[in-house]
């Protein structure tokens, strides 16, 4: 599986609930194929996904006790509220390392953007952090994942700057997009004629519509 399918971005509006059971069955196909599989999210969020894993006839308890599935809501790569790169990237890649040694096939690994970059997310600080991520992706080929984007609850600069830095939208658990954005400054043209923002909502409509 090359980046461009392991390395997603999920640009979503409204509810963060309504993704929760497409969530649980990409993890429940990743328990059966022996990767070990990481979720961040908040304490509600992680609730929710323990209910649908447990509906899908995960043993949630026990694939946790196993090492098999990380849930958190830890924060501690916020640093007095402010997002530390070094320190999140450094988990990741001995996340990874720590997951192949263990046994595993390799880490898949989703987190919302909203809960790890905290109250105030900053766009240069996310750009920076999703370059650095591209780059462990390329150097660990059994690392995949999903970057969520919460477009109601990040600012408009944040989603641009995620966008722009994944090579494949997500649609839902089968389905990925390529990004036509992707690696596009303010200043490129685009055929559409229509600024970030406008596309985003096409993308949107269209992306809801692949999924129904």
């Amino acid at each position: 599986m090359d980046v461009l399918a392991r390395h997603q971005c999920m640009i979503y509006e409204g509810s963060p609930a309504k993704h929760l059971p497409g969530m649980a069955a990409l993890i429940f196909g990743k328990l059966k194929d022996r990767h070990r599989c990481f979720y961040m999210n908040s304490p509600a969020m992680i609730a929710g996904l323990r209910t649908y894993l447990a509906a899908a006839d995960v043993d949630v308890a026990g694939e946790i006790r196993a090492g098999a599935l990380v849930l958190t809501s830890d924060q501690s790569q916020l640093a007095n509220g402010h997002f530390d790169t070094i320190e999140m990237l450094g988990k990741l890649v001995q996340a990874v390392k720590d997951a192949r040694r263990d046994g595993y096939k390799g880490l898949w690994a989703s987190g919302d953007m909203t809960w790890e970059f905290g109250s105030h997310p900053d766009p240069d600080a996310l750009l920076e952090y999703e370059c650095g991520l591209e780059q462990v992706f390329r150097a660990y080929p059994t690392l995949s994942g999903i970057c969520q984007y919460h477009r109601d609850t990040l600012p408009t600069q944040a989603i641009q700057a995620g966008v722009r830095a994944h090579r494949a939208l997500y649609v839902n658990e089968t389905l990925s997009w390529i990004n036509p954005e992707y690696g596009l400054d303010d200043e490129s043209d685009d055929p559409s004629g229509l600024e970030l923002p406008s596309r985003l909502d096409v993308w949107l409509r269209d992306l809801r519509r692949s999924s129904d």
